[in-house]
């Protein structure tokens, strides 16, 4: 995967990059100057990043892996150690499906009935590849969501889901919560964590 330098990033007019972040060559951005990279995240190829007024914030140690895409005019909040497996579509916009208004975005305003609402997924989430996360939720504290899961409905912390929609399977074990302060411990000051 080829990533852009340090200069380059900053280059491209991001809200702020952390240090050691690793951001595709092959990926996009739009709104970029409402997006914000904290410290070592990694962006894989061929992901879209688009900022509506309401920005991208992704924490520290977060990975978004190959063809994933976060869109919508609300935020979109990552929390520190989110894991994002390859093709989740994170939305904090979606079109009105009843037919009573026009969609897609070359149609005016007026004509249609657009829902927005802000995506919050907390530190230490998981979400499997090809699950789709819909407007207006909150992914809670360690929750994991399983491959392929549609998300359209808040899911509580540490809790383990899958579907379409997505239902309760079990509670997540917290044992990375240990893990994660010894890295943390192991690495304060270092730029190479």
């Amino acid at each position: 995967m080829g990533v852009y330098s340090e200069q380059e990033l900053s280059e491209l007019g991001f809200a702020s990059v952390g240090c050691n972040v690793r951001v595709s060559r092959l990926a996009s951005f739009y709104g970029v100057s409402r997006i914000t990279l904290g410290d070592h995240v990694r962006i894989d190829d061929f992901c879209v990043l688009s900022a509506g007024v309401g920005g991208i914030v992704i924490g520290r140690n977060v990975h978004i892996a190959v063809y994933s895409s976060l869109i919508g005019a609300q935020l979109i909040q990552i929390d520190d150690f989110a894991n994002i497996s390859s093709r989740v579509s994170i939305y904090s916009s979606s079109d009105d499906y009843s037919g009573q208004t026009m969609t897609n975005p070359t149609i005016d305003e007026q004509y249609k009935n657009v829902h927005h609402g802000k995506v919050h997924i907390a530190e230490h989430v998981i979400v499997g590849c090809g699950s789709v996360i819909l407007p207006a939720v909150t992914i809670g504290q360690g929750a994991a969501v399983g491959a392929l899961s549609l998300i359209n409905k808040s899911i509580e912390p540490w809790h383990i889901v899958a579907g379409q929609p997505a239902q309760f399977i079990k509670m997540r074990k917290q044992d990375l919560l240990g893990l994660a302060a010894q890295f943390m411990a192991k690495n304060s000051g270092s730029d190479d964590v």
